[in-house]
């Protein structure tokens, strides 16, 4: 038969592992520690058979999608370096490199 109560209150393995939480992952494109909000990001994109999925910021996110088309993300794959060879995403990271993990702001549109 089981027992009534337990010999220890409900919540108290929980409280180890709150103390043990990890340190946000650094974003896979300017590598700055993420905040609050964590995007999962396809590198080569989902219509293109991308399954992997990155941690990012929101805005570098936009930076990517303003820059590049699928088919060049796709190309790119998971090679960050050849995404930061691109000038424009070279000065965005330079620049977004001093912000505050959750900063944002509006990004440019494409230019197609």
């Amino acid at each position: 038969m089981a027992r009534k109560h337990s010999r220890h209150g409900p919540y108290e393995d929980l409280h180890d592992e709150e103390e043990a939480a990890a340190p946000p992952p650094p974003c896979w494109l300017c590598g700055r520690a993420t905040g609050k909000t964590i995007v999962w990001h396809h590198p080569v994109p989902k219509s293109r058979g991308g399954r992997d999925v990155v941690p990012m910021h929101s805005i570098c996110q936009q930076t990517l999608i303003a820059n590049f088309t699928n088919s060049e993300l796709q190309r790119h794959g998971m090679d960050v370096e050849g995404l930061l060879a691109d000038p424009n995403v070279r000065k965005f990271v330079d620049w977004v490199a001093n912000k505050d993990p959750d900063f944002t702001a509006t990004i440019t549109k494409k230019k197609r």
